[in-house]
């Protein structure tokens, strides 16, 4: 019976991806990033487990928005005390800091729980185009390389010569599953003489000994 397979804590598996954020809308590149960070892009994923990958995400400066929300969407905070409501504007939230849109957009897809609080950590976003983690891009793409270079590489076809398929037609076939008619008819094509009144039995050693 088979049995369903489940991922396994020990087996977990993360690569890490570069996001360029150069054009692309708030919403459709938070979904992206979530997607990635929660492992849903892979064929073992698990609820349960913490399997995502690590995302880098670069130029945050030149995100976009669609509609009015430039000027409308508003971010607001609260200090925890009576009248310490606090709000600001998506182009104001730009000008201070372009990372904080994209992380926020992202924790609120994320799990509210440790899960979510563990998956968040793998975001690394940057305002421009630089960032420290060149070294781990380049291994991920080194592995990845090195699985299609094996998917593509064919064994070489080694061409049998015609004597091997030629004794692999002579090959005697399995004469204990072969009935009695068919052993007789396999002695006459050979012209081996056999009592048609003898025992399967004899008839196959009578064969083997004339072969």
């Amino acid at each position: 019976m088979n049995k369903t397979y489940r991922l396994k804590r020990k087996d977990i598996s993360s690569q890490w991806h570069i996001i360029d954020a150069t054009d692309q809308p708030l919403g459709r590149l938070a979904t992206r990033i979530s997607s990635l960070l929660l492992g849903k892009h892979k064929p073992t994923y698990e609820p349960h487990l913490a399997m995502g990958d690590y995302v880098v995400v670069i130029n945050s400066d030149k995100v976009i928005v669609t509609g009015q929300k430039f000027d409308q969407k508003i971010y607001y905070r609260h200090s925890g005390y009576p009248g310490g409501i606090r709000q600001r504007t998506f182009a104001e939230q730009m000008e201070l800091d372009s990372r904080r849109v994209i992380e926020k957009s992202v924790k609120g897809m994320l799990p509210h729980n440790v899960k979510g609080r563990t998956l968040f950590k793998r975001l690394k976003v940057y305002s421009n185009d630089k960032h420290p983690h060149a070294a781990q891009l380049f291994e991920n793409s080194q592995k990845s390389k090195d699985v299609t270079i094996k998917k593509t590489v064919k064994s070489p076809k080694v061409e049998k010569s015609p004597d091997v398929q030629n004794t692999k037609k002579d090959e005697m076939p399995d004469l204990n599953k072969m009935t009695k008619p068919q052993l007789i008819q396999f002695a006459e094509e050979k012209e081996i003489k056999i009592v048609k009144s003898a025992k399967k039995a004899d008839i196959i050693i009578k064969i083997k000994d004339s072969l």
